[in-house]
């Protein structure tokens, strides 16, 4: 879980450098971006629908060849549309270890669903946090094409250990639908009330991170970081997280996991406003919360989500909420970035951030009220 998010969700950190490396506008490696989220999202989810038939440790083992072939392959291509297919194929294979894991742990518990849920999420926050920094320190020190190779293959045999354990429990009953059964489900899901909002609600609970993502180092900068200090300031969100994850799994068991995800976003949305304040001393304030906001929507959409609908379509309800914050995260990057260099300023950014915070937190209230 440490190699799924940590990765895609440090793009901000790779546009500069790929810029430089490849000749590439940044606007334009920010459809790149949005590219490798889109699969990550998207097309992850697509298979985490259709794929509930296989097995978990099978389709482990055909991400990490993924993740393998991959690796050197910023030798062999110099253009947008190579760097566009090789980003493609990696969303897809991360996205997909994340979407069978997320799925397919929780499984194993009934009582304490949300503490492990939280646990095993633990995984994603250390990716947050440590990996910005990773990723600048390997391009900085090694070169972009090597830093890719060795993170990439470190990532490789993370997913390769991954599938030698990864396996649904022999009690839960695993779905057995045909393609055809499940586009009927899909029709029949769709045309329900809550679906639509909590498909909306999703999105935005996880569009505004995407937004954030793709200026929080440059924002960090102008507020006086250095461009390191600005990644590990990133990561610290992620840093953070881990506290809320762990934390928000206890809770949810506690409260219910409905109160404690509102809660998250309500963290998320005063963060971001802090954002809007100028002085340096907002910005750590901001930060605790936003990670807080990060981690608690991160860790409980799944719990929520599988106590709304029959946890036996378990990778197929993941599947389908990940198509909604796909859906999303094809527009963010680009958005941030170019809200950005066309206002030269953070301000209309950090009010479209806040915005699909707050309008996140309206879906979700609304959908799941009884």
């Amino acid at each position: 879980m440490v190699f799924t998010f940590g990765t895609p969700l440090s793009y901000g950190i790779f546009r500069e450098p790929f810029s430089e490396a490849f000749g590439i506008s940044s606007v334009a490696l920010s459809g790149v971006f949005a590219i490798m989220l889109f699969t990550f999202f998207i097309g992850s989810g697509l298979v985490g629908v259709f794929g509930a038939r296989f097995r978990a440790r099978v389709m482990l083992l055909v991400c990490s060849l993924a993740t393998a072939a991959v690796a050197p392959s910023l030798y062999f291509t110099n253009s947008l549309a190579g760097l566009a297919v090789v980003f493609a194929v990696l969303g897809l294979a991360l996205g997909t270890v994340f979407v069978l894991i997320a799925s397919v742990v929780p499984r194993w518990f009934e009582r304490r669903r949300g503490a492990a849920t939280g646990l095993i999420f633990v995984g994603n926050g250390l990716g947050l946090f440590v990996l910005p920094p990773i990723w600048q320190r390997a391009i900085a020190t090694v070169g972009v094409r090597r830093g890719f190779l060795i993170i990439m293959s470190v990532t490789t045999v993370a997913f390769l250990l991954a599938a030698l354990v990864c396996r649904r429990p022999q009690w839960a009953a695993q779905s057995s639908a045909t393609a055809g059964e499940l586009l009927e489900w899909l029709a029949r899901l769709g045309g329900t009330r809550t679906f639509q909002l909590l498909f909306v609600g999703m999105a935005l609970s996880f569009a505004w991170y995407q937004l954030l993502a793709a200026y929080a180092v440059d924002l960090f900068v102008a507020r006086g970081l250095t461009a390191a200090s600005a990644s590990t300031a990133f990561g610290l969100i992620g840093g953070v997280s881990i506290i809320s994850r762990i934390g928000s799994g206890y809770l949810a068991d506690i409260m219910g996991s409905r109160r404690a995800f509102l809660a998250s976003l309500v963290c998320a949305a005063v963060g971001i406003a802090l954002l809007f304040v100028p002085v340096f001393s907002a910005l750590p304030v901001a930060i605790f919360l936003i990670g807080l906001g990060l981690g608690g929507t991160a860790t409980l959409y799944i719990p929520l989500l599988m106590g709304i609908y029959s946890p036996e379509k378990d990778t197929a309800i993941v599947g389908v909420f990940n198509v909604a914050i796909g859906v999303t995260a094809l527009a963010m990057p680009p958005l941030g970035t170019a809200s950005v260099a066309y206002t030269d300023g953070f301000t209309i950014a950090i009010l479209l951030t806040f915005l699909a915070t707050v309008v996140g937190l309206w879906a979700i209230a609304v959908g799941t009220a009884r």
